[in-house]
């Protein structure tokens, strides 16, 4: 099981306030920020994912946060595009994957592939 991951980005501030509103919709909040050049993002307290000032990496990176139910990997993609988020991949089933793959993709500032995803049948 992974622990906790994290990305570089070109844009702290800009990055930070794309985050802290996309994932938002799954229960994820800024945690701890220090520098003002890192941040963790995380649920009930414990940050999994960090974003650090930086050189972006290349290539771009793919995350794919869990989603519960596909309401919220729709609020997601909604909220991801309010924030900045360029679309890439709509909600829908991904049935090439499995049939219950339900999943939606936007490129955050940087161009790293952003995704939420549920497993669970409609």
């Amino acid at each position: 099981m992974i622990d906790h991951t994290g990305i570089n980005v070109s844009n702290f501030e800009r990055s930070k306030e794309f985050y802290t509103h996309s994932l938002a919709s799954l229960g994820y909040q800024l945690l701890h920020e220090f520098d003002d050049s890192g941040a963790g993002f995380g649920i009930d307290g414990q940050p999994d994912f960090w974003i650090f000032q930086g050189d972006v990496n290349t290539p771009r990176i793919h995350i794919a946060f869990h989603a519960e139910t596909r309401a919220v990997v729709q609020a997601f993609y909604e909220a991801a595009l309010q924030a900045g988020g360029q679309d890439n991949g709509a909600p829908g089933l991904r049935t090439h994957y499995h049939p219950n793959y339900y999943g939606a993709f936007v490129l955050d500032p940087d161009g790293h592939n952003i995704e939420a995803v549920c497993h669970t049948p409609a």
